[in-house]
């Protein structure tokens, strides 16, 4: 059986679908990450980051099954949706790597004006810090919310500003998100181009007479 059989096409494939199930299951795990500490909640590609995975695990599912079935009409779709997740991981990994500290910045003060007082205390205690940025243009907020703060570290008389752990959290999501939806964006089109080449292949255990 040479490496262009159907065997080794439907091997190739089921293999690659497990790769993208893991893929999908970091990014979603990362991504949950984030968001638990309370760093990236204000930045939506964090969202579009769990979307991808999501689709990227659904996705991966289907093409296992259709795989292993030989199934005509689970395969189409497969390789169309595919198609259209790389299209959009692509755009969300290029996004996270692109994003920098200025435009990271600006997103947390937007959001941070949003918050409600009590949402804003407990993000203080869950990371233990007080006010937002402590910047000359933000110095007259981060003022008040420091004197409102009732964070354990008040205690200490030593208390960093939330924005610099949530940036610092954000960068180190960002780029490890971005990172690994970029390099595996580029599989996917393996995995469309391999999809259809393996449903244009007749199976040899099949009935020669059957409608494919």
């Amino acid at each position: 059986m040479v490496c262009g059989g159907f065997t080794c096409s439907r091997n190739a494939l089921c293999s690659l679908n497990v790769v993208y199930i893991k893929v999908g299951l970091v990014l979603i795990s990362v991504a949950a990450w984030g968001k638990g500490f309370g760093i990236v909640s204000s930045i939506h590609i964090i969202g579009g980051v769990i979307a991808v995975g999501v689709f990227l695990l659904l996705i991966a599912i289907v093409g296992l099954v259709g795989a292993l079935k030989h199934h005509q009409v689970l395969l189409f779709f497969y390789m169309i949706i595919l198609f259209f997740v790389f299209l959009f991981q692509l755009g969300v990994s290029c996004s996270c790597l692109a994003m920098n500290r200025e435009q990271q910045e600006k997103l947390l003060n937007s959001s941070w004006e949003m918050m409600s007082s009590m949402t804003r205390e407990d993000l203080e205690h869950q990371l233990d810090c007080c006010g937002l940025l402590n910047t000359s243009l933000s110095q007259p907020e981060f003022d008040s919310d420091y004197q409102h703060c009732t964070a354990p570290c008040k205690l200490r008389s030593r208390c960093h500003p939330c924005g610099d752990l949530m940036l610092q959290h954000a960068t180190e999501a960002l780029k490890i998100l971005g990172g690994i939806g970029l390099f595996f964006s580029f599989t996917e089109i393996l995995g469309v181009w391999l999809a259809a080449r393996y449903r244009n292949q007749k199976d040899p255990t099949a009935n020669p007479s059957a409608f494919l």
